[in-house]
């Protein structure tokens, strides 16, 4: 696997950890040491795979991706692209969030809701937030209506400063669980 370094308008590909470390020599601003040099043969000989950022100075970083490309020009045409893995072909096949939020499917859902519930404390006579966990089954036409429900229903019944999470975040869950008779 060779490496692409960057510094600023400096770049290059090398073939080796060695041609790497002789790269960032070669930049004054860099000062390599010993640690800098141990990291970044870590980084090289390890599995990963995403870029890996060494700071130089406050908000002054050099980069160093592991790529797959023979030359500078396949880098920066992007053809040694890695093949697609197998969790990387889940995650573009799974539906986003607001997708299965506003599938209409007429039937019971079973939504579960952590949102801040303002409660009073007693010995204090003050109020405070507490995590709450709240599970509900409706009719509903979609998840979002799902949502909108267990909401409705809440606000009824806690204080109004109390906190709800958005419904697409990862507070809210829902499951169908079939059709009403």
């Amino acid at each position: 696997m060779n490496l692409y370094i960057r510094y600023f308008d400096k770049e290059t590909l090398v073939y080796s950890v060695d041609e790497a470390i002789d790269f960032l020599c070669s930049i004054p601003e860099v000062g390599m040491n010993p640690q800098i040099e141990a990291d970044v043969r870590e980084y090289a000989e390890s599995d990963v795979l995403y870029p890996k950022r060494y700071k130089v100075r406050p908000r002054v970083y050099f980069i160093i991706i592991k790529t797959e490309a023979a030359s500078m020009l396949d880098f920066k045409q992007k053809k040694a692209l890695r093949p697609v893995g197998p969790q990387q072909e889940r995650r573009d096949i799974a539906q986003p969030v607001v997708n299965k939020l506003n599938e209409e499917r007429q039937g019971w859902y079973e939504g579960s809701l952590d949102f801040k519930r303002v409660v009073m404390v007693p010995s204090t006579g003050k109020h405070e937030y507490r995590d709450t966990h709240f599970v509900a089954r409706c009719k509903a036409l979609s998840g979002i209506d799902c949502y909108n429900r267990i909401v409705e229903h809440l606000r009824d019944r806690v204080d109004s400063r109390s906190q709800f999470p958005s419904a697409k975040g990862k507070n809210f869950r829902f499951k169908y669980l079939g059709m009403w008779k």
